[in-house]
C-alpha cells in the first residue's frame, strides 16, 4: 500500500496532478491523501501573521477548505471506479512546506506529486514557487507534473547525474520501484562542461549506478561543451524522454536543471514530469 500526498489550490493544473497519479499508479493499492492548506498571510512590513482565533478558522477558511474538498471528492467518484484506491482529504491553515513536512512524516507518504504551471515553469526558487519549494525544502520524494502533461508510460527516464556522490539504497530503490514499475528504460546524462574525463571517483560511482541497475534497460551518455539546462533540452529531445529523474542531495546540480533555465527555448520543465527523490 503506497502513501501518496497530493497538495491541491483547486485549479485545473492540480487536477491534472491527481489524474496523473492516479493513472501512474493504476494497477497499485494507494492511499492518496489530497491536502490544502490555506496560505498563511503576511502584512506588507513582514511582520508576525496576525493571530486568527481557532473559531474564526473553523467558521471561515477551513470550512471553505473543507466544502472544496467535499467538490473535489464529488469530481473523482465521476472517475472510473479503480478498488485499487482510496481517497483522503485533509484542510489545513499556515504555511505550505510545513504542513506538508509534518503530514509527510504522519502519514509515512511515499510521494508527493505536484503540479507545475506557466510557461517559465519552476523558473526560480526565489520568486515563490510552491512546488520548488516543497522539492527543497521537504525530505520526502517529488514527481512534478507540467500543467499540459498527459499521462503516458515512461519509456524512457532519463537520469542527469555528475557522477560526484554516492546514492545510498534508498534513493536507488526508490528510482528502480519506478523504472520496474513500469518497465522503464534508464538513460543516465553526464554534462561535461569543458570536455574533462571522469575522475577515479566518479568512475566508481558511475559503475555502482550501472551494477545496481544492471537488470535494467540502461545506457550511459556523455554532452560536452554546453550550459547543464541547454544539455538536458537536447538530451530530452534527442532521447524523446518521458521523465526526468534527480536527486535532492545534489542541490546545486539540481538547482541548476530545474531553477536557472537560461533561454526560452529551454521547455523540459514546463513539458516532461520530474522525480526528485530524497533520501
Amino acid at each position: 500500500m503506497k502513501n501518496i500526498m497530493i497538495p491541491t489550490d483547486f485549479s485545473e493544473n492540480a487536477w491534472n496532478a491527481l489524474l496523473y497519479g492516479i493513472s501512474f499508479f493504476e494497477k497499485t493499492h494507494c492511499v492518496f491523501h489530497i491536502v490544502h492548506v490555506s496560505s498563511m498571510n503576511t502584512n506588507a512590513s513582514g511582520e508576525t501573521p496576525m493571530y486568527i482565533s481557532p473559531e474564526i478558522l473553523e467558521d471561515s477558511l477551513l470550512k471553505e477548505s473543507i466544502g472544496k474538498l467535499k467538490e473535489l471528492l464529488e469530481r473523482i467518484q465521476q472517475l472510473p471506479l479503480n478498488p485499487k484506491h482510496k481517497f483522503e482529504t485533509v484542510a489545513l491553515y499556515g504555511f505550505l512546506t510545513d504542513h506538508l513536512k509534518k503530514e509527510a512524516k504522519e502519514r509515512k507518504i511515499d510521494l508527493i506529486i505536484m503540479g507545475t504551471k506557466g510557461a517559465s515553469g519552476l523558473k526560480s526558487v526565489s520568486i515563490g514557487s510552491n512546488t520548488g519549494n516543497v522539492i527543497t525544502k521537504v525530505p520526502c520524494t517529488v514527481l512534478a507534473v507540467p500543467e499540459n502533461s498527459t499521462y503516458h508510460r515512461p519509456v524512457e527516464v532519463g537520469f542527469p547525474s555528475d557522477f560526484q556522490l554516492r546514492y545510498n539504497v534508498k534513493i536507488l530503490d526508490t528510482i528502480r520501484d519506478l523504472i520496474t514499475l513500469k518497465k522503464s528504460s534508464l538513460r543516465f546524462l553526464y554534462i561535461s562542461i569543458k570536455g574533462e574525463e571522469l575522475s577515479e571517483q566518479q568512475q566508481k560511482n558511475k559503475q555502482i549506478l550501472a551494477d545496481y541497475f544492471k537488470d535494467t534497460e540502461q545506457s550511459f551518455h556523455m554532452i560536452t561543451g554546453k550550459k547543464i539546462d541547454a544539455a538536458v533540452q537536447c538530451f530530452a529531445e534527442s532521447r524523446n524522454l518521458d521523465m526526468l529523474v534527480m536527486v535532492a542531495k545534489n542541490l546545486n546540480f539540481l538547482e541548476r536543471i530545474l531553477f536557472r533555465p537560461t533561454v526560452e527555448k529551454i521547455s523540459y520543465h514546463t513539458k516532461i514530469p520530474f522525480l526528485v527523490v530524497h533520501e
